[in-house]
């Protein structure tokens, strides 16, 4: 018996060989978003219609759009669904990213900016956070801190997945994200951005420009941790460690491509009556 159930053990791992390629190195295959993570990022894109601050159409797209769709061709094939970008008005330069590929750009950071690089650093910066899927693992810690809660609101109508997207807004408005998450995010996204042919330099000198100044006055994603000098020389290893990739960028901010945008863009807001195609 033992003999006949090694026999069968064997041909089964058999099969198994020779249905499975032999392969030296395998680039790896993004992981499937799962249903409750599309829905998470659907929730959030609800919340930001129902206040209002979703841009429809204004002139910054035409800024935008060139340097959205270059990293997106190049972060596309590390995520499953497609990457959007979208305007929002909000007080303070910000931009973030949440579950299911939505990227928000607040108006007034493409007039903060001062070169291309600089926008192209701090979008490649939140859409890797996308595909690291820092947004659903910040939830899913959450969840576990405020499921009473959660618990307690779903009895009075709203349903689970819009609760937890207002909390998930919130978190990526007040720098939810771990240092360890925002540095990891720092250096995917500058592999993407020299991928795209953005020299990664830009979010580095974002970072030294506003070292100093008020925290009032700058994004969002540069006013905490990981403190800006620790960003920095991660960064700054990174690139002398992958010397093939990074050397042929410039770190001298003077060879930054110039970034202006119309002052006074008009803009057309989205409103939650008349819904956009998300």
């Amino acid at each position: 018996m033992r003999v006949l159930r090694s026999l069968i053990l064997g041909f089964w791992l058999m099969l198994l060989a020779a249905a499975t390629p032999t392969c030296l190195a395998q680039a790896p295959t993004p992981e499937p978003v799962s249903d409750q993570e599309t829905e998470l990022g659907q929730e959030v894109y609800k919340q930001l219609l129902a206040k209002g601050e979703i841009i429809q159409s204004s002139p910054l797209y035409d800024n935008l759009k060139p340097i959205a769709d270059a990293i997106a061709r190049v972060a596309q094939p590390e995520y499953p669904h497609p990457f959007k970008f979208f305007l929002v008005h909000e007080a303070q330069p910000n931009a973030f990213a949440t579950p299911g590929g939505n990227v928000y750009v607040v108006d007034s950071l493409l007039y903060f900016v001062k070169n291309t690089e600089q926008l192209a650093g701090t979008l490649c910066h939140e859409v890797s956070h996308t595909i690291h899927r820092d947004g659903a693992n910040l939830m899913v810690k959450e969840q576990k801190i405020e499921q009473r809660e959660l618990a307690a609101a779903i009895l009075l109508g709203p349903t689970r997945a819009h609760l937890i997207a207002i909390a998930l807004l919130g978190k990526l408005h007040s720098l939810g994200y771990s240092r360890d998450a925002e540095s990891k995010a720092d250096v995917t996204g500058s592999d993407i951005c020299a991928q795209a042919g953005y020299n990664p330099w830009g979010l580095i000198w974002l970072f030294r420009d506003f070292q100093n100044a008020n925290v009032n006055q700058i994004p969002q994603l540069l006013s905490d941790h990981p403190a800006d000098g620790t960003r920095i020389q991660t960064l700054e290893k990174h690139f002398r460690d992958h010397p093939a990739t990074f050397s042929k960028f410039s770190s001298d901010s003077k060879s930054a491509t110039p970034f202006t945008v119309p002052k006074g863009a008009p803009e057309t807001f989205l409103h939650a009556g008349n819904k956009g195609g998300n």
